[in-house]
């Protein structure tokens, strides 16, 4: 979370290319969105009894348990994507490539807007990200998969969201103060659709979708110094602090 943060930081509208950034979760923790506070939200005690981390996403949003996932982080301007109407839609944009990605897979994804009948309310917070239906949240099916989150500031756009690979829901939901009832049956995970499909092989199938879906050329690199000082000192500043 740090290094999300220090490139969301260091990020020049003028100068920086945009960002795709992907990454996997180990051991496993629990994040909460920017505004959640840890004692009104999670069971702390069965957290630290089972040596799971807690950390503070910059996005907001509810809790989520990342294990067995993939995840991307997204940096970049307004101007360097397709135009959207709004902020709102500026997520049916930047998750264009997961419906890619999906589709890639053999799946038949659709967003909660074009699944839930009309009038139906959507954008409900709940403590547990994965129990809300956002109107671009990605459905398969009648479920869920994973879920996304943004922030801004003036001419630059963070974005990340979980690809969950094993349905972990209803084990993170378990650190919950109040856990949703049924949520693993709300929810899915590639591995009920493509079990024997390996991180790697799933990593590069993301970018390939990111690369068709934005039509552009994905160049690999690393932080550079002063990013990963930045994340360092963010990393420190915020340990034993959420």
């Amino acid at each position: 979370m740090a290094v999300d943060e220090a490139l969301f930081s260091l990020f020049d509208p003028e100068d920086s290319r945009p960002v795709l950034r992907l990454y996997s979760w180990k051991p496993p923790a629990v994040s909460l969105g920017r505004f959640q506070y840890p004692a009104e939200v999670l069971n702390l005690e069965k957290c630290a009894t089972e040596g799971i981390m807690v950390v503070k996403r910059i996005t907001g949003g509810g809790m989520i348990y990342h294990a067995d996932e993939l995840t991307y982080s997204i940096v970049c301007t307004p101007e360097q994507i397709p135009a959207a109407s709004s902020v709102k839609d500026s997520f049916r944009v930047l998750t264009g490539f997961l419906l890619c990605f999906y589709g890639k897979l053999g799946l038949e994804p659709r967003y909660a807007v074009d699944y839930f009948p009309p009038g139906m309310k959507l954008g409900v917070r709940t403590p547990f990200c994965f129990a809300g239906k956002e109107s671009f949240d990605i459905m398969i099916g009648t479920k869920k998969i994973g879920g996304n989150a943004q922030r801004r500031r003036k001419n630059v756009i963070f974005q990340h969201g979980s690809i969950p690979l094993k349905n972990r829901a209803a084990a993170g939901a378990g650190f919950l103060r109040e856990s949703p009832a049924g949520i693993d049956q709300s929810t899915c995970a590639l591995a009920d659709f493509n079990p024997d499909l390996s991180r790697d092989a799933l990593f590069m199938l993301m970018r390939q979708a990111f690369a068709e879906t934005f039509s552009v050329l994905l160049l690999g690199g690393s932080l550079t110094p002063e990013e990963e000082a930045a994340a360092t000192s963010i990393a420190a500043k915020n340990k034993g602090r959420i």
